[in-house]
């Protein structure tokens, strides 16, 4: 890994570049540094929404997911270096399979909303697709690992799919549902 923060107001991004894990400067308007703010700013997300009351299971999965971010962010800090692993995205797999089997399936669109900790995984599932989608520009001007595009994917998923648990989800053991979207158009006409 590169050099390590050991003071944090350096000043030396203050002409509008800031330093890479390599060393190296570059614009701060660069995508890579989109790409790695957006990575960051879901794990951020990822931290608010861990301040919810949730299943032991999703909490675990969550911290570990936030474990998985900082590698990714650090490897998009360090041009051509790996540190995010295809078994980051098996295990998103896994959890995937897990959890779509307990709910029931969707007949219907959903609103992003529901439980607070619901709506904050929709927030994360938004960010992830942001951020998958800084890494496919960087992607269009760099040589990139497939890893973090498949796991942030796979995250957007794995989100959706959470905050429909979270919507299930009650401390009192009763169960809650999704919101569903009310469209006009899908209205019958009688």
């Amino acid at each position: 890994m590169g050099n390590r923060l050991t003071q944090i107001a350096t000043r030396t991004g203050d002409n509008g570049t800031t330093g890479l894990g390599d060393n190296t400067r570059v614009s701060k308007d660069s995508l890579r540094v989109h790409a790695m703010g957006d990575v960051d700013e879901l794990n951020s997300n990822i931290g608010v929404l861990l301040c919810e009351t949730m299943p032991d299971g999703v909490r675990s999965l969550l911290v570990e997911v936030q474990h998985q971010l900082f590698n990714l962010g650090g490897e998009l800090s360090i041009p051509g270096f790996e540190l995010l692993k295809a078994e980051a995205v098996l295990t998103l797999d896994n959890a995937l399979a897990q959890h779509n089997e307990a709910l029931p399936r969707l007949q219907e669109f959903i609103l992003p909303a529901g439980t607070r900790a619901a709506s904050l995984a929709h927030v994360c599932r938004t960010v992830a697709r942001r951020a998958e989608r800084a890494v496919v520009a960087l992607e269009g001007q760099e040589t990139l690992k497939d890893t973090p595009r498949h796991y942030l994917n796979r995250l957007s998923d794995l989100m959706f799919v959470l905050a429909r648990v979270l919507n299930r989800y009650r401390s009192d053991g009763s169960v809650g549902d999704d919101v569903y979207w009310k469209s006009e158009r899908m209205v019958p006409q009688s």
